[in-house]
């Protein structure tokens, strides 16, 4: 079957514009089509199979073809097709989704809201907390400081708060009422002679440097993803979270992690703020919530913050805030039954075995001439490519050879994502450990056919 670059099956692709990607790169080669999905595989159009090695995008944790969260919408389906929330609605899966997320994350965290996305859940975050502030005689303290690198979703505000500049460019983006202090990468970042703990250091003196620039009585927040997925799958330095959040309780930040890659078992525990001993005043959730199969986020937060907006509600008239779809109760339900999922076959254990065997794989590379740093935990992982090991530098055009081999990994049947220089690994918390053994030997050909020879470099990539 031939396939013309602007058809699918003779439909005409010009009228959508897709996501995160070059428009007009789109309209010369066309979109790779994916028609159906199996266990950790997706297949294309010709029957083509690929592992998909970033699960979606960072969520898929059940698979694509999970019949326990297709049946659980059908039901609910059957039930309730749609009811909304505002104005004291509300229907038993919110309800019962919102009892299992208290009972399930870190202690002190006592309510929730849900929105569709992570973007519209930290959009969200800045506006209870904005809120908040003016409830309780605090309209001052409104300003957030996240991190460059890290990532916290496209919305006018969220896109603020992420700290990647191409998500900036030609959207006027980031809003002023934010502020970034450095990425936390050791092995790029770290000085001659400086230990992790020392890095850690000079990092947390530069938050609180930050926080007393503005004046901590208008620093409202401190956001942050536990590990940063987007931005690199960048693994937090020793001492780093204990030290960060020392400075935000001193000077009264409230400390908002944002799980939406980390949560429901991707770094081995079931969040990542028990790996990293985070106790945030807000925790934002989203994409293995519903492995994907629907649009669900959830904000868990204090009963501290519940009560100034609680209070701000009655003072203003209402908690003006919510969308049509804010808690759908066959998106609540397809939640509840992922979780059911994830606990009732251990996938956290499972997901933090299998990590272990994809970066013991991975580690191999360690030592060529390309790769700068083999890095991950759980089951999220990266490779950060370099143009010289000795310098750490990377190349001239950022993204040159992790492009490269991401494209080379698209034909040998397996999709990855690039970030920077970096090539990341995020695979369905399901794969088997034959299934990662796969994905590595796609790797390997992919990396194989780019680096077949140093003098080849150049040319390849």
């Amino acid at each position: 079957m031939t396939h013309l670059p602007n058809s699918v099956h003779g439909r005409d692709i010009r009228y959508l514009l897709h996501p995160v990607t070059n428009a007009r790169a789109h309209e010369k080669h066309g979109p790779l089509v994916i028609a159906r999905g199996e266990g950790v595989r997706v297949f294309d159009e010709t029957g083509k199979d690929y592992i998909e090695g970033l699960a979606g995008l960072w969520s898929v944790a059940l698979g694509f073809s999970e019949e326990r969260l297709v049946d659980a919408a059908h039901r609910q389906m059957q039930r309730l097709p749609y009811m909304h929330l505002f104005a004291s609605k509300g229907h038993e899966p919110s309800v019962l989704l919102a009892e299992k997320l208290i009972e399930m994350t870190p202690e002190g965290l006592d309510r929730v809201h849900f929105t569709n996305s992570g973007s519209e859940a930290n959009d969200t975050v800045v506006k209870m907390i904005w809120f908040y502030n003016n409830a309780i005689g605090r309209p001052e303290k409104k300003k957030f400081i996240g991190r460059v690198k890290g990532y916290h979703g496209i919305t006018v505000a969220a896109g603020s708060l992420t700290g990647i500049p191409a998500n900036h460019k030609g959207f006027d983006l980031p809003l002023d009422f934010v502020r970034h202090v450095s990425t936390p990468h050791y092995w790029r970042f770290g000085q001659d002679g400086e230990t992790e703990d020392q890095f850690s250091d000079r990092l947390a003196d530069e938050l609180e440097q930050t926080i007393l620039a503005e004046g901590s009585e208008t620093v409202a927040a401190f956001i942050g993803e536990p590990l940063m997925g987007a931005g690199g799958v960048i693994v937090p330095p020793t001492g780093y979270w204990d030290k960060v959040q020392a400075v935000c309780r001193k000077h009264g930040v409230l400390i908002v992690a944002d799980e939406v890659i980390n949560g429901f078992g991707r770094t081995g525990k079931m969040f990542a703020c028990e790996t990293y001993d985070i106790r945030p005043d807000v925790l934002v959730l989203s994409k293995q919530l519903t492995s994907s199969y629907q649009p669900l986020a959830a904000i868990v937060f204090s009963d501290a913050i519940y009560q100034g907006i609680a209070d701000g509600s009655e003072a203003f008239g209402t908690f003006a805030h919510g969308y049509t779809t804010s808690g759908h109760p066959v998106a609540t339900a397809v939640g509840l039954e992922c979780v059911s999922i994830i606990e009732e076959r251990d996938l956290v254990t499972h997901a933090a075995k299998m990590g272990e065997i994809l970066r013991a794989g991975l580690s191999k590379y360690s030592d060529h001439p390309f790769v700068g740093e083999v890095r991950g935990t759980g089951l999220i992982a990266a490779i950060e490519f370099v143009s010289d090991k000795a310098t750490k530098a990377g190349f001239d055009s950022v993204g040159l050879a992790s492009s490269a081999v991401v494209a080379a990994s698209q034909r040998h049947g397996l999709i990855l994502r690039v970030a920077g220089d970096a090539v990341c690994f995020c695979p369905p918390m399901i794969i088997t450990e034959h299934e990662v053994q796969d994905l590595l030997h796609r790797f390997d050909q992919a990396m194989e056919e780019v680096f077949c020879a140093a003098g080849r470099i150049a040319s390849t990539v």
